[in-house]
């Protein structure tokens, strides 16, 4: 101790060294810092670490973060290459990749991703055997798949991203062409959260007025108001922004931090995120799917049990056998 400090401060307790609501995020690109400054915004981590293999770059995000500390509540950012500083995680949020680039599809990042999960996710595992796991990294869906196999934890325990973002740009939509701000906007995008996802358009509601209650023909092909346009934009958004900016970062930074504020308050508020279909809608296979989810101190707790129509249950059965006629010939 300093002098200055031992004279200034008198000690009468031991400090507690353990967090307990400590974050930790793999990978930081520009979607792992959005993430982190949100969180650090939501005052919803009392330690967040980093972890990336650039080192340069890892320590620059973490001084930037910590000297704007006066303006923020969490007393500890960390960061390291060596996944020991991961350790104590209560949630462990997984953003490294590579990047999705320019007219790429998220389904051909697939090997490229699955190589670098198979690097990081047992050490992470290892260091923190009771967190939780939110995959962010794309493909999601079967990135979830990768995890869940590779990290041994149960299915409730590993989340993707998933369709939370999706729905929100649902929303956001529905929103702009009603005139309403999305909250009181009600839809929901399930499915895979990328070409093959399903718009409930059965579902979409203002204060509970369904939307089809008062033009059956909203979301099909034979609606003049052209609705369907709608979830078109929504599969198309990430390309959109990617092309213009170069990547996605700010929306899918604020979605993580809706899940993680679910997840760490015990909230158990329903979220379309991945998770475990197998047994669901007629699926015979593992795969991760995004589906209405309550979200808690557990992580996946429940499943919504969403009654969909036969042409709502097609495109999700074949949305499911999309993933997995990628997913089972992987190898790792």
């Amino acid at each position: 101790m300093s002098a200055v400090k031992g004279q200034l401060i008198e000690n009468l307790i031991e400090d507690d060294e353990v967090s307990h609501r400590k974050i930790t995020i793999v990978g930081v690109g520009a979607v792992g810092m959005s993430c982190a400054i949100c969180i650090l915004l939501k005052d919803l981590a009392d330690e967040l670490a980093l972890v990336d293999i650039a080192e340069d770059k890892l320590r620059g995000e973490m001084m930037d973060l910590q000297h704007g500390s006066l303006f923020l509540n969490t007393p500890k950012i960390v960061s390291g290459k060596d996944y020991s500083i991961s350790a104590n995680s209560k949630l462990v949020i997984i953003t490294a990749g590579a990047r999705q680039q320019k007219g790429e599809t998220r389904l051909s990042l697939l090997q490229r991703n699955v190589n670098i999960m198979k690097s990081i996710i047992p050490a992470l595992v290892h260091h923190s055997p009771d967190c939780k796991m939110l995959i962010v990294s794309n493909p999601v869906d079967i990135l979830t798949y990768v995890v869940w196999k590779l990290s041994g934890l149960p299915p409730t325990r590993v989340i993707g991203s998933g369709c939370n973002l999706d729905s929100a740009r649902f929303r956001f939509l529905i929103g702009e062409k009603l005139g309403v701000h999305p909250t009181s906007c009600h839809g929901w995008i399930i499915g895979e959260h990328g070409d093959s996802s399903v718009a409930l358009w059965s579902g979409v509601n203002v204060a509970g007025v369904a939307l089809r209650t008062l033009d059956p023909k909203i979301g099909t092909d034979l609606d003049t108001d052209q609705w369907e346009n709608i979830h078109r934009q929504v599969v198309e958004s990430a390309y959109e922004v990617i092309k213009l900016k170069g990547y996605t970062s700010w929306a899918i930074g604020l979605s993580v931090t809706d899940l993680v504020a679910s997840i760490l308050k015990n909230l158990r508020r329903v979220h379309p995120v991945s998770t475990l279909v197998k047994g669901l809608y007629g699926i015979k296979e593992d795969v991760f799917l995004s589906i209405p989810c309550i979200l808690g101190q557990n992580g996946v707790s429940d499943i919504v049990k969403v009654n969909l129509n036969s042409d709502e249950e097609a495109l999700f059965k074949k949305s499911a056998n999309t993933l997995w006629n990628v997913q089972q010939d992987l190898v790792f």
